[in-house]
This record gives C-alpha cells, sequence and structure tokens, in this order.
C-alpha cells in the first residue's frame, strides 16, 4: 500500500521511523545509482562517526528517596546511606562519610550514514551524496560536525548531492533562495561554483527525478527519488505502521497546508473510526 502523501510522507520525520527510513533510503539510493555508472566508478556507503554531549536523558544516580531500616545495630555490616550514623551519649551524633554511586553524564557515540561515488582505478572521492539528518541540522555538535565537512567538499573538487527531507531545524546555507520550501535537494558541481541546482520541494508535490554529478563529458547517473521513496514505504511497511489518525510531528504546518493535509487523510481515519458493524 503507497503513502497517502504524493510525494515525502512528514510522519516519516518522527524519531519512531527515521533512522530505519534513513537507512533503508541510503541503500536503495546506492543500489539505483551503481547499474548506471560506467566501469569507472563505484558507489560505496560509508559511515561517519563523532561523540555528542547532547543528550535529552542525562542519567545522574541520586535517588529521589532513601528508606532506612528501622534497626538501630551497627554492628551487624549493613551500611546506612549516605552516611553511616553512630549514637553515643549524651546524645552526641557522630557520623563517618560513605561513598554513594552516582552516574556521569557520557558522550554519545553517533553514526550516519552517506553515499560516495569514487574512481575505481585511484579511489578518488567524486561525488558525496548526504541524505540529511536531525542531528545534521539541529543546533549542536551534529550540525558542526558537518557544517565542517560540507565547508570541506564545496571548497574541493568534489560533487555535492545533498537531500534534505526534514522540515525541522534550520535549513543548510543556501543563497539566493527565492522562497522557502518543505523539502530540498542541492546539487553542487565542483566546475559550476559557486553556482548550484536547487530543488525546492513542497509537501504537496512529488519528489523529483535528478542526476548525479560526475567527471566532465560523463553520462551522469538519474535518480528517480519517488519512485526509491516508494520502494522503501512498501518493503518497510510503513502503512500499517504509521498512525495517520495522529497529527503530523512537529513543526507546525502553515493552516493552508493543515487543511489540505485534514483533507488527504480524511478517508483513512474515517475507515480507522469506523466500527465493524
Amino acid at each position: 500500500m503507497p503513502s497517502p502523501f504524493p510525494g515525502m510522507d512528514p510522519y516519516l520525520e518522527q524519531s519512531a521511523f527515521w533512522s530505519s527510513f534513513h537507512s533503508r533510503l541510503i541503500v536503495a539510493l546506492a543500489d539505483a545509482i551503481e547499474p548506471q555508472l560506467s566501469s569507472q566508478y563505484y558507489v560505496e556507503v560509508e559511515t561517519r562517526t563523532y561523540q555528542s554531549d547532547e543528550s535529552e536523558e542525562v542519567l545522574i544516580g541520586i535517588p529521589d528517596a532513601i528508606v532506612f531500616s528501622t534497626q538501630s545495630d551497627v554492628t551487624t555490616g549493613e551500611q546506612l546511606s549516605p552516611s553511616d550514623t553512630i549514637l553515643t551519649y549524651p546524645m552526641t551524633i557522630v557520623t563517618q562519610a560513605r561513598p554513594e554511586q552516582v552516574s556521569v553524564p557520557m558522550p554519545l557515540e553517533i553514526k550516519e550514514r552517506y553515499l560516495e561515488v569514487r574512481s575505481i582505478r585511484t579511489d578518488e572521492v567524486i561525488t558525496v551524496i548526504e541524505l540529511l539528518s536531525p542531528n545534521n541540522k539541529r543546533s549542536g555538535d551534529g550540525r558542526t560536525a558537518y557544517e565542517k565537512k560540507r565547508r570541506a567538499i564545496l571548497g574541493s573538487t568534489t560533487h555535492l548531492v545533498e537531500v534534505d527531507l526534514l522540515r525541522g531545524h534550520k535549513p543548510m546555507a543556501i543563497l539566493g533562495v527565492k522562497y522557502k520550501s518543505e523539502y530540498r535537494i542541492l546539487i553542487s558541481r565542483s566546475h559550476q561554483r559557486p553556482v548550484a541546482d536547487l530543488y525546492n520541494i513542497t509537501l504537496l508535490q512529488q519528489l523529483p527525478t535528478f542526476s548525479v554529478p560526475l567527471k566532465p563529458n560523463e553520462e551522469e547517473p538519474l535518480v528517480h527519488l519517488q519512485e526509491l521513496f516508494n520502494g522503501v514505504y512498501d518493503r518497510a511497511r510503513y502503512a500499517t505502521r504509521i498512525d495517520y489518525s495522529q497529527p503530523i510531528p512537529p513543526p507546525a504546518l502553515s493552516e493552508t497546508n493543515r487543511q489540505w493535509v485534514e483533507k488527504l487523510l480524511a478517508p483513512i481515519r474515517q475507515d480507522e473510526n469506523a466500527t465493524p458493524g
């Protein structure tokens, strides 16, 4: 069963689905490009790894409550937390500090997949294909790491294909954009810089077909992105896993788009809410 949306499905942007969708689409891109390449090239799935201190779950091992035993006999070897308390007369309290176990915030290891089209003869990176993740776009270590790599690519002879299928967070820097769209694909050919091709894609549109730049005068592989998306959506069985009765995940839609989505999903929501007769 296909997605109810004509192009990108915004429900896949939620964290419950994005990681698997990202991995599946990266592999689908590689499999689609490879057969179109001449014997001079190959496609490699690469992994970028970095550590981030940003975590929504920082655990500090300090309990909210401590339950003490009512027994006063301290000769049994039981520890009283956080200290041993000894009563002497006349009612003098002597305490001896004891350590308690805590946890420290650890940096998270983040792994992100991307593609490289390489020369078989020299292993030279001809083209980098990036499918942006939330870590690339939100402020912090992930964005800093990606922007550093992006600047290095744009200052080199390597082509860049940057696919952004996330509405959330600040888009990557692109100059001269005439209007904002929900999604975008940037094709930056090294010999044309600073000029590049930008596909602005709205929620109401199908995902475009674009070509992957290679060396001059080489036939460029075509990526039929909508077909690849449809295949990934079908194989992952997202139609039966996504609850379309729920609101679209953040960020909020414009009023026009919200009304369009409500009308688009109305038949599905009616079927889900229908009571068997």
